[in-house]
């Protein structure tokens, strides 16, 4: 049975930091085919971060702030939030499994999500 299983939100003041990690159980680790995506209530799914053959990607607003990384060896994707800001304040999520091609931000690409993290940034 695949998992992801995501853990590290909390509450931060605007400038502090988080460090988000997302295990994936029972899937072969594509190192090419995991991101980070966050939500807020009544918005969809947004791209924040992740990997393709090309290396890692980032939406804009977090570019030199924000990094991907994974360990293979623990099945483990990372995202390490710095300088976080209220309007990063969302439910974080791990995806992995890639059913289709496409941009890594695009959430049909992914098979299979974590139940999420949430991540809340006060001023």
């Amino acid at each position: 049975q695949v998992r992801l299983v995501e853990s590290g939100g909390g509450s931060v003041q605007a400038g502090g930091s988080l460090r988000l990690s997302c295990v994936v159980y029972g899937l072969t680790f594509e190192s090419d085919c995991v991101a980070w995506f966050r939500q807020v209530p009544g918005s969809g799914r947004e791209g924040v971060a992740g990997f393709t053959w090309r290396g890692p990607g980032y939406v804009d607003s977090v570019k030199g702030r924000f990094t991907i990384s994974q360990d293979s060896a623990k099945n483990t994707v990372y995202l390490q939030m710095n300088n976080l800001k209220p309007e990063d304040t969302a439910k974080y999520y791990c995806a992995a499994g890639c059913r289709q091609a496409g941009a890594w931000a695009w959430n049909g690409r992914y098979s299979y999500w974590g139940l999420g993290t949430q991540v809340t940034v006060s001023s």
